[in-house]
């Protein structure tokens, strides 16, 4: 058993200078001080139209976890990574401020405010790695699903990922690829974990293993029934075809097709199945699939997709390339919150202030912009504010059932402009307006 899952605990998943920042702010007296930090991304990853937030339902998991056991605090101790004082202030850490943001499925743009996380310097700053980590990660695979289901329209697409992937992340993986549209996994964990539907029934394996392809399939379709997929290309595609039918008859659930041109492979296929009576048989392809392959295959006659090692990767984008920024604190104690921002030569500038999130529609109910900004909210913009409240001092109230994400998702894509599921490259499809006090703008915290 590794390390991360023999124990709930998620404290140790951060940096080590969350808490030697700790350590410094007791020391001087700072870590006290109400602070307002908030989550973003300055850009899109390249071509991308539109990302999705995934992972706040395991965000609120781990931030519920974080608390630190005593082997961990024993650690620390001998690692000499932080001093008394602030392992007696870790022993009793628990996260009392609020947690407010876009709910998972719900799409954002450069600048958006995905998370704001308030409390102490103390409470907050440790979150910071363990937040971006599932934020980046999920998001990245939630936007690369997105993409997908998108390409496939109304066909399903399986997740069938987690050989490509660390066996953790595969099951996060899995849970964010169902938010954006997946209709089920492989993976058993992510199953059991999150209720997602499971699927799956032979490997060209079982094929080699049996003296011919018809003995294989006769013993498939003895094990799960006439309505399975048989795997059709170990050898020669048509006679497995053939062979198929004869054995499962006319009422085969479907044949996989694994490797080589799929679009011809999967015309050759239809049409033979039709020939031999197998008119309601569906075809599902596999075979390194993306994005790109699945359009490509929008005209062929395909009945589903499976999709793993572009999935798990992010389709070429494994991170979004979140940040965590403080952006106000407390003057002094009891005093009120002043924006801060880093102010750069380079581009990795920042907005000082907490912020509001609202995405404007157009005339027609389709989004023309998403408006941020701190301060008052326009009136115009009030029913259509972005964030929820996720934590309410210290407490969860923003748990909701994957199905909730996965409906979001469905509607906020919809709701974009058409140009969003363009997958040639260009730029975001909506731009982000700030309305933000020009004083604001050039703080340097």
């Amino acid at each position: 058993m590794d390390a991360i899952t023999a124990h709930p605990s998620t404290a140790l998943l951060t940096d080590r200078y969350e808490l030697t920042m700790l350590q410094a702010a007791l020391r001087s007296g700072a870590a006290h001080r109400r602070s307002v930090f908030e989550v973003f991304t300055r850009r899109l990853p390249n071509g991308r139209r539109y990302g999705v937030v995934g992972g706040i339902g395991r965000l609120l998991d781990a931030v519920e976890n974080f608390r630190f056991t005593t082997p961990q605090l024993d650690w620390l101790a001998d690692e000499g990574v932080v001093d008394e004082d602030t392992l007696r202030h870790l022993a009793d850490y628990r996260f009392t401020g609020d947690i407010h943001g876009y709910p998972e499925g719900e799409v954002y743009f450069p600048g958006s405010p995905v998370l704001t996380v308030e409390g102490t310097f103390a409470e907050a700053v440790i979150l910071e790695t363990v937040i971006l980590s599932i934020l980046n990660h999920d998001s990245a695979i939630a936007a690369a699903a997105s993409r997908m289901t998108s390409a496939a329209g109304d066909r399903p697409c399986i997740e069938m990922g987690a050989r490509r992937a660390h066996e953790r992340a595969a099951v996060a993986a899995a849970r964010a690829a169902y938010v954006a549209g997946f209709s089920a996994t492989s993976d058993l964990e992510a199953g059991f974990a999150y209720g997602i539907p499971t699927t799956g029934t032979a490997a060209h394996a079982f094929t080699l293993l049996h003296d011919s392809e018809r003995d294989a399939f006769t013993a498939q379709i003895d094990s799960m029934g006439r309505g399975t997929t048989l795997l059709v290309d170990t050898y020669d595609l048509a006679e497995a075809v053939r062979t198929a039918v004869e054995v499962a008859g006319p009422t085969l659930g479907a044949v996989r097709i694994d490797s080589g041109d799929l679009t011809l492979l999967a015309h050759r296929v239809r049409r033979q199945l039709d020939e031999l009576g197998a008119h309601k048989t569906r075809i599902i392809v596999t075979s390194d699939l993306d994005e790109y392959a699945i359009a490509a295959l929008a005209a062929a006659p395909v009945d589903g997709y499976g999709v793993g090692t572009s999935l798990v990767t992010g389709s070429g984008h494994p991170t979004c390339a979140m940040v965590y920024k403080l952006v106000a604190r407390e003057t002094g104690p009891g005093g009120p919150l002043v924006p801060v921002a880093k102010r750069s030569a380079g581009a990795k500038t920042s907005v000082g202030g907490r912020k509001w999130a609202a995405r404007r529609p157009d005339a027609d109910g389709v989004a023309e912009a998403e408006v941020v900004g701190t301060g008052e909210v326009p009136a115009q913009l009030a029913a259509h504010l972005l964030h929820v409240p996720l934590i309410r001092r210290g407490e969860v109230v923003g748990r909701e059932p994957l199905a909730a994400a996965r409906d979001r998702h469905r509607r906020a894509r919809a709701a974009l402009p058409l140009s969003a599921t363009q997958l040639s490259k260009g730029e975001p499809v909506l731009a982000t307006e700030l309305l933000v006090p020009a004083d604001v703008l050039g703080l340097a915290g």
